[in-house]
């Protein structure tokens, strides 16, 4: 495979961007090798400025739900971008996908945009404490809600891939509200409360952790945590950036909040929201997100919050995922994952094939993971030699082994069959490299 073109604007990249990369895991330093340089998406396969052609496993990280360049999207998006990109100012747009943000998590009454997740959770966390009046936030070693000072303490995901459990240039005096916890351990979370309950404004937690790889929450977990929020008077944050409207129509709420009697007070999401373009939001009960101003007396503005453009492309996203949809997502995230993991398996390949809705991951390690330290006990360059085989064969999967990995509705069955085919010699490459073959 010719990458000649990727490796020299890599190379360019370095000049003038650290790292050559606007966002850490781009830069292939946990598998080695160059990143590839992408140029066009259609559907279910993208191409690199080589011109080699790949199926897509990470969809720019979930919101390529439909598929590249989908039509309902595209028509989206030149109907407007036709009158203007921006005006800083209202649109109706950001109504309308507000509208339908709120009736598939009827448990919100209100949603404020901004441009990233990252924003969204910081301005959530404000709101909690200003709700509240309590300053300290309790988190998961693991779970990644963006890289804003006080939660970036033993956040998972590409902090994990670089090995820096926390971040220079986060002060002590930054982080000394937070606390952090065990993922899926009952206990700790029991006792922080009894001894701190009436400090602690919100405990924050990804739907499903999707940032140390996939690691679901124990049965009655979620549950559990917006019970003892709520019986201390602290507020439940639900980071549904990466599941929200991807793992449902109701994202991992809608899914199983009602069923299992629970729901959070704020609600963060993205990626989905905005079909490929820079959009978040936080969501809740209008008590709480009525704090903010103009209404209230917490404080966010963002020049390009509910741009048109990208809450045109984000409705015209959710509006074509369908029942039908989700259902695709899940057959096609179950047969991939499942195939891959019997592929491995004859191998002779130690690894844990977990999943959280459609959204799913391995780990090479042969037992079960539950939180962030065993997430981290995985062969990570196993995970490597996979990844490497994969991308030679034309499979583009996400580039650390503390991802997620996320299918799109516009996989064929034809590739699903070309993924397995080359699943079963990335298997055998990694182990003749483990030494088990």
């Amino acid at each position: 495979m010719n990458i000649n073109e990727s490796i020299d604007w890599h190379r360019r990249a370095k000049l003038s961007i650290p790292g050559g990369v606007s966002s850490p895991v781009r830069a292939f330093q946990a598998v080695g090798g160059s990143p590839r340089y992408f140029v066009k998406g259609v559907g279910s396969h993208i191409f690199d400025i080589d011109g080699n052609e790949y199926i897509d496993l990470v969809n720019s990280w979930g919101p390529m739900i439909l598929g590249h360049a989908h039509p309902a999207v595209l028509e989206a998006v030149q109907a407007t971008t036709k009158n203007s990109f921006s005006f800083g100012a209202p649109n109706k747009n950001e109504v309308l996908l507000a509208e339908e943000i709120l009736r598939r998590v009827p448990s919100c009454d209100r949603a404020r945009f901004v441009s990233s997740g990252t924003e969204a959770v910081m301005t959530a966390v404000r709101l909690a404490r200003a709700a509240t009046k309590r300053n300290l936030i309790v988190k998961f070693a693991g779970c990644y809600h963006g890289h804003s000072d006080s939660l970036l303490v033993q956040a998972g995901s590409g902090v994990a891939t670089l090995g820096l459990p926390n971040s220079p240039g986060v002060t002590v005096g930054q982080t000394q509200d937070t606390i952090v916890l065990d993922y899926n351990d009952f206990q700790s979370v029991e006792d922080i409360f009894s001894q701190r309950g009436s400090e602690i404004a919100a405990l924050i937690t990804e739907a499903t952790p999707a940032n140390m790889g996939v690691v679901p929450p124990s049965a009655g977990f979620n549950r559990f945590l917006a019970d003892t929020a709520h019986k201390h008077g602290s507020l439940l944050i639900l980071d549904e950036v990466m599941t929200g409207f991807r793992v449902s129509a109701g994202g991992w709420w809608g899914k199983y909040g009602p069923d299992e009697g629970w729901e959070a007070d704020l609600y963060t999401f993205g990626k989905v929201i905005g079909g490929g373009f820079p959009v978040a939001a936080l969501a809740g009960k209008a008590k709480i997100m009525d704090l903010l101003a103009p209404l209230g007396p917490v404080y966010q503005a963002g020049t390009l919050s509910g741009n048109p453009v990208a809450t045109a492309a984000g409705l015209a996203t959710l509006v074509n995922c369908t029942s039908s949809t989700y259902s695709q997502l899940d057959d096609n995230a179950r047969d991939i994952g499942g195939g891959i993991s019997d592929a491995l398996s004859l191998a002779g390949v130690g690894h844990s094939h977990q999943t959280g809705g459609n959204l799913f991951s391995f780990f090479f390690r042969p037992s079960w993971v539950s939180n962030f330290s065993e997430a981290k006990e995985q062969n990570t360059a196993a995970f490597s030699v996979f990844f490497n085989s994969m991308l030679d064969q034309g499979v583009y999967l996400p580039p650390s082994a503390f991802e997620a990995w996320f299918v799109s509705s516009a996989i064929t069955k034809e590739d699903v069959g070309i993924i397995l085919s080359a699943a079963t010699i990335a298997a055998e490459a990694t182990a003749t490299s483990l030494g088990t073959m």
